[in-house]
């Protein structure tokens, strides 16, 4: 059964559709945990993953690369074909009026060109600078070649179908790219009501034509992550934040079942190689397997 598992995971050439310029950068993957938000969180939901270690460099037990290069070999090794590398902006929680992350879509074209086509960029959305933010959006799409947006309204305090989050719908409509956002609990201090995935529901009956990819996988509301993947035609959920040893039943069944063509394989930055050897292990069909990891996301990103 070891070979045929191995022999399957040369065929799927995966598409990682969630990860982050941290993940190939040390210096970035430090001053994000430096924050406040993410101390705390430390000493709860990735406490197990940062026993042992020194404080202050709780950011190397997460596996994080040197560089891009380094990344590159691994893209490879693992065998993916894309990696979507997201701008981010996180609003804190701790201090006033104030960005923990904001990359910016100069810093993901540097990674993009430097990767040589494994790479997509995508941009990402403040919607408490709603013009700024979109000019850099469509900057994104239309200079760089941006297949996606990924934002966070958890961190901002909002839910999906907030009014300060409908002008990025509307832009993204007109550009023709998907719209990525997390839903389920914040693993940051941070609330998390707002993460419920039902609040998509209004959203995607508004935008018939946007295609939404609920991030994140909804935990601990998966069902609602569940029913609003299987009710609208234009909503998909990708697994990004979880290890697949880790995933719900529920959530496995349905990526088995009725929701094969409609969840997207996502490392968060966890680890390339590890996320997919770890989701190959998961008892789906084979030819779900390639679902998930590979062609629904050639669908929901439309890269042909």
């Amino acid at each position: 059964m070891a070979e045929v598992k191995a022999e399957v995971k040369e065929e799927i050439k995966a598409i990682d559709a969630l990860n982050y310029p941290h993940y190939c950068n040390p210096e970035l993957a430090q001053k994000m945990f430096s924050t406040p938000e993410f101390q705390i969180m430390f000493t709860s939901t990735f406490k197990a993953m940062v026993r042992g270690v020194t404080p202050g460099e709780e950011w190397k037990a997460f596996g994080f690369l040197p560089n891009v290069e380094a990344m590159i070999a691994e893209i490879d090794e693992a065998g993916y074909e894309k990696v979507v590398i997201t701008d981010i902006k996180m609003w804190s929680y701790r201090k006033t009026l104030s960005l923990i992350l904001d990359y910016g879509v100069d810093l993901i074209h540097e990674i993009v060109e430097k990767c040589q086509g494994r790479v997509i960029g995508s941009a990402s959305y403040n919607p408490f600078r709603i013009e700024e933010s979109l000019r850099e959006v469509e900057k994104g799409v239309k200079e760089y070649g941006f297949k996606m947006v990924f934002f966070h309204p958890i961190t901002f305090g909002l839910a999906a179908n907030d009014k300060k989050c409908y002008p990025l719908y509307a832009k993204c409509a007109e550009l023709g790219v998907p719209v990525s956002f997390q839903v389920g609990h914040s693993a940051e201090v941070l609330p998390s009501e707002v993460g419920r995935p039902m609040y998509a529901d209004e959203v995607a009956l508004d935008f018939p034509n946007l295609t939404l990819i609920l991030s994140h996988t909804g935990w601990p509301w998966i069902e609602e992550w569940i029913a609003m993947c299987w009710k609208h035609p234009n909503v998909y959920g990708d697994t990004a934040s979880y290890f697949p040893r880790g995933y719900e039943p529920g959530m496995v069944s349905f990526m088995d079942g009725r929701g094969r063509d409609k969840v997207l394989f996502g490392t968060n930055g966890f680890g390339l190689k590890r996320l997919k050897e770890q989701f190959m292990e998961l008892n789906i069909r084979d030819e779900n397997k390639r679902r998930v990891l590979r062609e629904n996301a050639l669908r929901a990103l439309k890269l042909g």
